[in-house]
């Protein structure tokens, strides 16, 4: 107790170096003031009167600067609000619903020469499924749900489509924005990009303005969100006076995997259906109705090392079939990936004391390596009041909280959206900050870090500051089931038990 509170202290004292030097600098000018005779004041006056050209440069350049800096900075972006997809209540999947499901993939494929019900493989799924951190209520396409399941480019266009324009329609719903006055559209899909493209299809569904500046990403992985956040960043300080629409979704009706490829099953244990639609804006006028301040963002790509590159690829296994393998690796390359992230985000937005401790800690590595082995650890809550890490699976989360040094609560979000939703890929962060506005913990001038993780690999952060009061936003997907969290997962127990923790709020 007594090693934190001398940690505080030190926090604050150098935190406000700056501010506790004024105030006794200012006591001081103020005494000499006082001093001041009326003798000293006419001297003053006919000193500036004899260096008036000097006194009018001197201003003229403070003017210049001060119009410079107003012209030039960056406008700044506002997120007015988001929706997040919630589908209708028939397309839940229990964890027993969803072994059904694998079974039926696996039966409807007719090209197999192993045996569907192959128990080897159905009882490593249902290992994986029941280890993964994923509840009961989860959901899954309609085009998997039938019996037997469609995996045609019908039934995934269906489900794409069902999921963007749900988020959408809310969206345009909360916020009274006419779907014209949309200036920048980005959409992120990463398994399922059709012709005419995904940003297309929002134009025609939305009768969108000719003149707009759409985007389609495709390929990017669970972190394209923060990509197509950025990018949007980047248009709205060229384009002024403008909306831009961000929708964030992945395809499970192309993604599913039928082969026997253990690295690519697995992937079907975490992925479910979900979607967000994310207004933003630059315009002045909409800040008093936003909910928050675009900060920060940081992209990180560690894919120039092979390792890297593999650990999450698309491809053919031994017998043909297409799947997404998930190398053992992973969790390893997710956290080089995120130290190289923090490494360019630390020093924009750690208080003066966290930054000192490092670069203190650095240098005494480089020049006692045998005996300081690891660098100080930023502590990132001193900084940050919310985190989202991407729900890409128990395993992740566990990665990024100890590599933070994080405590349970500090991860709840990812972890009750994971439980709830599933993996939803890139639109993940943004069910758990919709978590946290939930719970009623998002204050005036609190931070929240969106920290995205994928394929490539790509480690990408997105850091928001609370405009007011953040409440949930109506129709939000937390609303009816709130309550029931955060839940504790038993991790030692082979069985998916759950245990809702009393009191917690």
């Amino acid at each position: 107790m007594t090693s934190v509170n001398a940690k505080l202290l030190y926090h604050y004292v150098l935190t406000n170096f700056f501010n506790l030097c004024l105030f006794p600098l200012t006591a001081l000018l103020a005494g000499k003031a006082s001093k001041l005779t009326a003798n000293d004041l006419y001297h003053f006056y006919s000193h500036l009167q004899h260096n008036l050209i000097t006194v009018i440069l001197l201003f003229a350049f403070t003017a210049f600067g001060l119009v410079l800096y107003i012209v030039t900075r960056p406008k700044p972006v506002y997120l007015v609000d988001y929706s997040c997809y919630l589908p209708p209540p028939h397309l839940k999947v229990s964890v027993s619903k969803a072994m059904d499901i694998f079974y039926q993939i696996r039966k409807a494929d007719t090209s197999r020469n192993v045996a569907c019900d192959d128990p080897s493989s159905l009882d490593f799924l249902r290992k994986i499924q029941e280890r993964s951190g994923l509840g009961d209520e989860t959901y899954s396409p309609q085009g998997l749900i039938n019996v037997p399941p469609q995996k045609t480019f019908a039934a995934s266009r269906e489900e794409t489509e069902q999921v963007i324009i749900g988020a959408l329609e809310k969206l345009f719903e909360n916020t009274k924005v006419n779907p014209r006055e949309i200036g920048i559209l980005v959409v992120n899909s990463s398994m399922f990009n059709p012709t005419p493209s995904l940003s297309a299809m929002v134009v025609n569904t939305f009768k969108l303005r000719s003149n707009i500046k759409s985007f389609s990403l495709g390929g990017m992985g669970c972190s394209a969100g923060v990509i197509a956040i950025d990018l949007a960043k980047d248009l709205l300080h060229v384009h002024k006076n403008t909306y831009a629409l961000v929708v964030s979704t992945e395809n499970i009706t192309q993604g599913i995997y039928a082969g026997e490829n253990r690295s690519m099953m697995v992937s079907n244990c975490l992925f479910r259906v979900g979607g967000a639609a994310i207004l933003l804006s630059n315009k002045l006028g909409d800040r008093r109705r936003s909910k928050y301040k675009l900060c920060h963002t940081v992209r990180t790509h560690t894919g120039a090392d092979d390792k890297s590159f593999r650990c999450v690829q698309q491809g053919d296994d031994e017998g043909g079939k297409i799947g997404v393998c998930l190398s053992k690796d992973i969790t390893v390359v997710a956290g080089t990936a995120l130290k190289k992230n923090i490494a360019t985000l630390g020093p924009l937005i750690l208080p003066l004391s966290e930054k000192f401790l490092f670069l203190v800690t650095f240098i005494a590595k480089k020049l006692l390596k045998d005996k300081i082995k690891h660098c100080y650890v930023p502590d990132f809550k001193l900084a940050i009041d919310h985190f989202c890490i991407h729900a890409g699976g128990r395993a992740v989360i566990d990665v990024l909280e100890k590599s933070l040094g994080l405590s349970p609560i500090d991860v709840e979000a990812s972890r009750s959206t994971l439980h709830r939703f599933g993996n939803t890929s890139s639109s993940s962060i943004w069910y758990e900050l919709a978590y946290i506005e939930a719970k009623g913990r998002m204050k005036k001038g609190n931070r929240a870090w969106q920290i995205a993780l994928g394929s490539g690999f790509k480690c990408n952060s997105a850091v928001w500051v609370a405009l007011c009061n953040v409440k949930a936003s109506a129709n939000s997907p937390w609303e009816h089931c709130i309550d029931r969290y955060p839940v504790q997962i038993d991790s030692d127990s082979s069985k998916s038990e759950t245990h809702v923790k009393n009191g917690r709020t």
